[in-house]
């Protein structure tokens, strides 16, 4: 039961981490900005979620 578990819950992070990528590239926000959110978003997925989610674009 516990690859089971562990593989559904690692499909929704990668889902989750997906979805924060496809709103950091269609923000408003400028190249240079996207780029490095997309590379927080998949070097440092946990933290870089967290920050994305709290200080990232609005709207």
């Amino acid at each position: 039961m516990g690859i089971e578990v562990g593989g559904l819950l690692g499909l929704i992070w990668l889902v989750i981490i997906v979805w924060a990528i496809i709103k950091v590239a269609k923000s408003t926000a400028g190249g240079l900005a996207k780029l490095l959110w997309i590379l927080v978003l998949l070097f440092f997925p946990l933290v870089g979620l967290i920050v994305w989610l709290l200080l990232g674009p609005k709207g």
